[in-house]
């Protein structure tokens, strides 16, 4: 094992923390603005208490997403260095844009709608979260983009052994940006809609109160209707994979040679005829390149080299996001249908609802093992090899020694995060007595 293994595994270790965070932020907020409007629109008590309770779930998680966020920066430069050099004039631009105008818009807007109870008048406190919550989609958008970049380059020109950007808008607008913002957004409220199930199903098992029933009702709505655009953002996904990814979209399937009307693999040794060409290119009998005869391309074009990613965490990691997202979507249609006309949630499905929690997290992982692993093993996909992006001159020390400290640093954050969480939804909603008119509560009574 080498400097460029260790610093892999730091930057995956790392990412995946910090992306357990992030879809249940973009997910949250929406949910708890939408929260806030039902308690403007109709008064009720119970919106507002639900509110303020899964409110402050949400700034637990936010600010830990922030803390966990920060990280990534600092391994650009430590153990990314050829990396930054050759992709900062393009990266410059988009995540400028996602912390001068996305993440300020959100933080300064959430800072308003902490201390505003009370202070703000309701409408324009309402205003306060929606702008928060816009703000954190606003932020994904910019980093989906530079991500997409790095698989679809475009808007751009190498110059002296870096890429200097041409087009904004070519990069804003890319085509592959364009598909996996809205699947990573529509799986972000798949998150946070099984978030809100789990919570909601602990409580019902421990009270019949309306609100919960109202909660979970609201979550069940979001998860379904999240679950109809991942799965049509997929479809288009997919046909992007055929042009612009087909190493990666090969691999996906344990698909080696050139195949016209390539079947579908379920699992090893069980495939439907001519589905993956279907999914491709809506062609049932279109031709997918096959893993075996891309490696002979890209070597021809590229020269020698191993240009496949590692198959089998590719082939099922894909498979454990369809098994976990279609679990958590086909739960949200389930309490929808035993839901309905006011009936009450029966306790089974309360005890079901719990495995909401684990479920679309496991799946978003599973998502982002597919998309960047995939990728490899160009971090500039026919640009850059993640060979060629360490920075050379950190050694393997360095590295355990940083990969060593974070995954502690982690740990910890994970305890506390788990405590934090953990302690409030025990803890639940105020009571109503403790619960007066936000125009006369205080800050320090909130949070």
């Amino acid at each position: 094992m080498d400097a460029l293994d260790l610093a892999r595994w730091q930057f995956g270790v790392t990412t995946v923390y910090h992306f357990l965070f992030v879809p249940l932020t973009i997910g949250l907020g929406i949910f708890v603005a939408g929260l806030q409007t039902a308690w403007h629109r109709t008064g009720k008590e119970e919106y507002l208490r639900l509110t303020k309770f899964f409110g402050k779930l949400f700034l637990i998680n936010f600010a830990m997403g922030v803390v966990t966020g920060i990280v990534q920066e600092f391994q650009f430069g430590m153990n990314w260095s050829e990396y930054s050099t050759f992709v900062g004039d393009v990266f410059g631009a988009p995540l400028a844009m996602e912390a001068l105008l996305a993440f300020f818009m959100e933080s300064t807007f959430l800072g308003l709608w902490i201390f505003g109870w009370g202070r703000l008048p309701k409408r324009v406190h309402l205003a306060t979260i929606w702008a928060a919550a816009l703000g954190s989609n606003l932020s994904a958008y910019f980093i989906l983009a530079a991500n997409a970049w790095m698989k679809h380059p475009v808007g751009y020109t190498v110059e002296n052994g870096r890429a200097r950007m041409t087009d904004l808008w070519a990069v804003l607008t890319n085509s592959t940006a364009l598909a996996q913002v809205p699947h990573v957004i529509a799986a972000a409220f798949i998150v946070a809609g099984g978030f809100v199930l789990a919570i909601s199903g602990y409580w019902l098992l421990k009270t019949k109160a309306p609100m919960w029933r109202s909660a979970a009702r609201a979550a069940l709505v979001m998860t379904a209707l999240a679950g109809a655009v991942v799965a049509f953002t997929g479809d288009s996904s997919a046909q992007l994979l055929h042009t612009q990814q087909p190493m990666k979209l090969a691999s996906a399937e344990g698909l080696q040679r050139d195949t016209a009307g390539a079947p579908f693999s379920v699992a090893p040794g069980l495939e439907i005829p001519k589905v993956l060409s279907f999914l491709s290119t809506h062609d049932p009998n279109a031709t997918v390149q096959g893993t075996e005869d891309l490696q002979q391309r890209f070597e021809r074009q590229f020269g020698p080299g191993d240009y496949r990613p590692n198959q089998p965490v590719v082939f099922w990691s894909f498979r454990l996001m369809i098994v976990f997202g279609l679990a958590t979507v086909g739960l949200s249609v389930l309490g929808l249908w035993l839901t309905r006309r006011r009936r009450q949630v029966p306790a089974w499905l309360s005890r079901l609802m719990l495995l909401a929690l684990p479920l679309p997290l496991l799946a978003v992982v599973a998502g982002w093992l597919l998309s960047e692993i995939g990728r490899q093993p160009w971090t500039v996909a026919g640009e850059l090899l993640t060979a060629s992006s360490v920075s050379p001159g950190v050694s393997l020390a360095e590295v355990a020694t940083s990969l060593t400290i974070f995954t502690l640093l982690y740990g910890g954050l994970a305890v506390a995060e788990a405590v934090l969480i953990t302690k409030h939804v025990r803890k639940g909603p105020e009571e109503p007595e403790l619960a007066p008119q936000a125009e006369k509560l205080e800050p320090s009574l909130m949070y």
